[in-house]
């Protein structure tokens, strides 16, 4: 799974927020704060379509692009290949959890009680 740079995320993030699949066009103007060029907001797309994070469809003569899963899907990917590369997952998970604050925890202890935690991933 591949981390995304500051723009990627800022691109993502307009495209999570979004319930259609937005153009070149639209992904800028809601990024107009950062003032980039269009072809800087068309680069960041491209790159990111390549590395499998969005998808796009062509609609006329533009594309139309959404993300490939959703935040917390990828989010997920991430800290699951993070663990995977620690060496020793239960340090890094015990080292997580203290790390964490009471209402986070509590979030954690909602989500294991939902989990079914029958099927190991592996």
């Amino acid at each position: 799974m591949n981390r995304l740079g500051d723009l990627e995320r800022a691109v993502m993030d307009v495209l999570w927020a979004q319930d259609e699949p937005l153009t070149v066009r639209e992904v800028g103007r809601a990024l107009a704060d950062r003032d980039l060029a269009h072809t800087t907001v068309m680069t960041v797309l491209d790159r990111l379509a390549k590395k499998e994070v969005v998808s796009r469809d062509r609609e006329g003569r533009a594309w139309r692009y959404r993300p490939a899963a959703s935040r917390e899907s990828y989010v997920s990917e991430l800290m699951y290949d993070a663990l995977g590369e620690t060496g020793d997952r239960d340090a890094a998970l015990a080292a997580f959890v203290r790390s964490m604050s009471g209402t986070e925890a509590e979030a954690l202890r909602r989500a294991l009680a939902d989990a079914d935690l029958d099927e190991p991933r592996t």
